[in-house]
């Protein structure tokens, strides 16, 4: 290839030097990824060979600087292969993977480059509290990526790197897969008694793109949540539901459980490689939580505050059951949600079908960016001359109120075979002195049908507000270096932003911002707020120990302290017992599609869901006292939260906002388990 057309090696000239998509295929990629590799050898060898003594700035930031090229292509690669991904593009990955993993290892365990980050840091230079952090950040990369080791060891420890690298991505590639090739097709309109006309529809179209008749339902989210929720077929939720939580158990090329092993083995031995006794103490040591204890401290709390009415919840829904099914029915986990939402409607009269009208995309996107606006003063346009990786991706300048430049935002909200499930927030860059950032929020929302617009619940609505906290943390990056800007901040503070800004979603006064009938243009009912707003702890204790469960089996598995080679299930049933509040299934297996914990970032981390709870519950309790769309607050909590990364402790940064420590208290207090104010 001519390296003048490979977009990648010049200016793009595109609005803000955002990414030409275009112009980008698997050869461009794979080009400028080989040729980064090369350039960033070249830089290091620059840092290595200068003749002037190291400091802070021929060192820490040139290192900080390098490897530019590398980190724009791969960025691109590994945000495509979440949401627009193809078979090329995973075998490329698949191949390159290894190859990037090596050359990474080399640079952090060059032992004179090394050297020379040492010896900033032994020196006498002043720098301030940015830099500082900044210098302790590297140095404690090259600590924790085995530069410290004996040739034997540094070995071992790029192989292991490598090896890990493919299984990630083999994992998320495997679960992507195991969900696209399940569909349910149904014919027969008295097997899906229950289910409101907007998924009918949603089914219909599915099954139309498949040409086939009838109805066609998929595991994605937005098919497979109001399918278990709303039909009453018991053997067909049934079938749904073993299908969801059996994938990656087939005897075939998708099958997991070995990939588990060996992921959990390798980060075992990477970790003792390096003195930690436990892969869980190795992640903790840069963590808020700081320990194994403690974390499994907080965990025990959760359930000596939740477990209690949690199981009281689980006994409602299944006495409701009893009286509709006859008092020897046994209620099943694909029964669950179905007699939950029936005890729902009869406690507050109120389903998710009722807010949908309310909750048309574009409205709730519009209340979104206004809720940013009323907070923060930042503005958005759409600008379609910004290049997208899809069509149904949107591009928007982000002002602030001085109508100054202050990011790129993408958004992508509907499913579709080439991406993975769930909801993410992105950087395609990150933040520093010279450039803003470009991130990028993915969804998995309902589409919109032949009769009409996509139509969220009020869930989808939380996940829209969640992923929009993770892209203002990015977006208000006010930092100098690359690596402390946006979401480079401690696992267990990252979701306090995204967490923070749940909380609006039944918030009143937010709700009448946007909350119209997407027909009508009435507004929501004041009375269906407030059976929202009644109805916002319903099973909370129940969700709570969920994700205690979730917590356990993380730590369970990286806690290990000898080689994992046991049966995944009995394990997995074994470690989260004490969480569990309904009957188990054999054939199921949660740890074969946990991919938060094996293929993304929150191995020995998935705690932190509930340890961000704890700081949002708290930050957000000075914006009840104050007022939610107090500007003066939510300055306060862009100026030493959102704005500041990883510049700072994040125990410091939260104490400069809330004047104290973070309690429980109001936690407990918002989901009902504790009254009072």
């Amino acid at each position: 290839m001519n390296t003048l057309t490979n977009p990648f090696f010049s200016q793009y000239g595109t609005p803000h030097e955002t990414i030409p998509f275009g112009n980008i295929g698997l050869a461009e990629l794979e080009e400028a990824i080989n040729v980064g590799m090369k350039r960033e050898d070249e830089e290091i060898a620059a840092i290595v060979n200068s003749q002037e003594m190291p400091n802070f700035r021929n060192t820490i930031v040139a290192l900080e600087h390098s490897g530019d090229l590398l980190e724009r292509a791969t960025t691109v690669m590994y945000n495509l292969l979440s949401a627009e991904t193809n078979d090329e593009l995973e075998d490329f990955s698949q191949r390159i993977a290894p190859v990037l993993s090596e050359h990474g290892a080399h640079i952090m365990q060059n032992e004179l480059l090394f050297a020379r980050v040492r010896a900033v840091r032994e020196s006498k230079e002043v720098l301030d509290a940015e830099e500082r952090m900044l210098l302790e950040k590297t140095y404690d990369a090259f600590e924790r990526s085995g530069a410290t080791l004996q040739k034997e060891g540094k070995d071992k420890f790029r192989a292991i790197k490598a090896e890990l690298a493919q299984l990630s991505l083999r994992f998320s590639q495997n679960l992507l897969k195991e969900t696209n090739r399940f569909y349910l097709h149904v014919e027969n309109i008295e097997d899906l008694e229950g289910l409101p006309n907007t998924q009918l529809e949603q089914a219909a179209m599915t099954a139309q793109e498949k040409q086939l008749r009838g109805w066609v339902f998929t595991l994605q989210a937005p098919s497979y949540v109001p399918f278990m929720t709303y039909v009453k077929n018991r053997d067909l939720r049934k079938q749904m539901f073993l299908a969801y939580n059996t994938r990656c158990t087939h005897d075939n090329e998708e099958n997991n459980f070995q990939i588990v092993k060996q992921i959990v083995n390798l980060r075992r031995e990477l970790a003792q490689l390096l003195g930690y006794p436990t892969y869980a103490d190795y992640v903790l040591r840069r963590r808020m939580a700081e320990s194994v204890d403690n974390v499994y401290v907080f965990l025990k709390r959760l359930i000596e505050e939740y477990k209690a009415p949690a199981q009281q919840e689980v006994d409602d829904v299944r006495q409701l059951a009893r009286q509709e099914e006859g008092e020897h029915f046994v209620l099943q986990p694909w029964d669950f949600s179905y007699y939950a939402h029936k005890l729902k409607m009869e406690r507050y009269n109120l389903d998710q079908e009722m807010l949908r009208p309310y909750f048309e995309l574009s409205r709730v996107k519009d209340g979104v960016f206004g809720l940013a606006t009323q907070l923060y003063g930042i503005s958005f346009k759409e600008n379609p001359d910004i290049p997208v990786y899809h069509k149904d991706v949107a591009a928007y300048e982000v002002f602030d109120e001085n109508n100054r430049f202050l990011a790129v935002l993408y958004m992508d909200f509907h499913p579709r075979e080439t991406k993975q499930g769930g909801a993410w927030m992105t950087a395609y860059r990150e933040a520093d002195e010279k450039e803003r950032p470009h991130v990028a929020v993915t969804m998995n929302f309902s589409k919109p049908t032949s009769e009409k617009p996509a139509l969220l619940t009020l869930e989808e609505v939380e996940t829209f507000l969640h992923e929009f906290g993770h892209a203002l943390h990015g977006m208000f990056a006010n930092t100098r270096y690359r690596s402390l800007s946006g979401t480079n901040v401690y696992w267990d503070f990252v979701e306090l932003p995204s967490q923070f800004m749940e909380n609006y979603a039944i918030e009143t006064g937010f709700l009448k911002t946007f909350a119209f009938h997407y027909q009508t243009g009435e507004p929501m009912p004041e009375e269906l707020i407030q059976r929202v707003v009644e109805s916002r702890n319903f099973n909370a204790a129940y969700a709570c120990m969920r994700q205690v469960a979730f917590g356990l089996l993380d730590m369970a598995f990286y806690t290990c302290r000898e080689p994992f080679a046991g049966d995944i299930r009995d394990f997995e049933k074994e470690a989260w017992k004490e969480a569990q509040l309904l009957p188990s299934c054999p054939e199921t297996c949660m740890s074969v599609q946990f991919g938060h914990i094996m293929s993304g970032g929150y191995a020995a981390g998935y705690y932190s869901y509930k340890w961000a709870e704890v700081l949002d519950a708290d930050a957000f309790s000075l914006f009840q006292q104050e007022g939610i769309f107090n500007r003066s607050v939510a300055e306060r909590f862009r100026e030493n939260i959102l704005s500041k990364g990883g510049t700072v402790p994040p125990m410091e940064l939260y104490k400069r906002f809330r004047g104290q420590e973070p309690t429980i208290d109001a936690l407990l207090r918002r989901n009902g388990i504790r009254k009072g104010q």
